[in-house]
């Protein structure tokens, strides 16, 4: 493979939504069943169209699954598979509403508005079910304080990622536009 092979927007797009998952993947080994979706769900909308934000907040969450079961041996029970998959719906809705707020809001109070929409519709969702579960003496200030930073941190860092590829990208398609009027 070469360089140009990865120059189309599809390889790009292939290519940033397999690293998305690898990272997500990496996240779970880390923080089990912390891992950051709402973060993932925000980048995802903040990076590409709807249909892609979603498939890549998909992938975040398969990848997630997967290395979950595959290593840190979650129960293969009928309660840990209806909450994976409650995780991957709750973490689709955290991606629409990132990108419903990303288009209305423009810049840096986007990029935050894209994390704090992302963020509450997680963590809503998750009160929603646990209050229907009658689980809510499960939450706790402490809890949900150490998710929200767990998710602030990996959106700064997902997002720092993405503007290095971003500004990479830039460098690379100038040389080559140079290259190509000095040929």
């Amino acid at each position: 493979m070469t360089a140009s092979d990865f120059s189309s927007p599809v390889s790009r797009t292939t290519l940033s939504i397999a690293a998305l998952a690898v990272i997500g993947a990496l996240f779970t080994l880390g923080f089990a069943c912390a891992v950051p979706l709402a973060a993932f769900a925000a980048i995802s909308a903040m990076s590409f169209d709807r249909r892609t934000a979603l498939l890549a907040t998909g992938a975040a969450w398969l990848a997630n699954q997967a290395a979950g079961f595959a290593f840190l041996h979650y129960p293969i029970d009928g309660e840990t598979l209806a909450w994976g998959a409650a995780l991957g719906a709750i973490a689709l809705i955290s991606c629409e509403a990132a990108g419903l707020a990303a288009r209305r809001i423009s810049g840096v109070a986007g990029l935050s508005a894209a994390f704090v929409a992302a963020f509450v519709a997680y963590e809503g969702s998750l009160l929603l079910i646990d209050a229907g579960l009658g689980l809510l003496e499960h939450v706790d200030f402490l809890g949900a304080t150490r998710i929200l930073l767990i998710n602030a941190c990996a959106f700064g860092g997902l997002s720092a990622l993405k503007s290095i590829a971003s500004s990479t990208s830039l460098r690379r398609k100038r040389a080559s536009s140079l290259s190509a009027r000095h040929a």
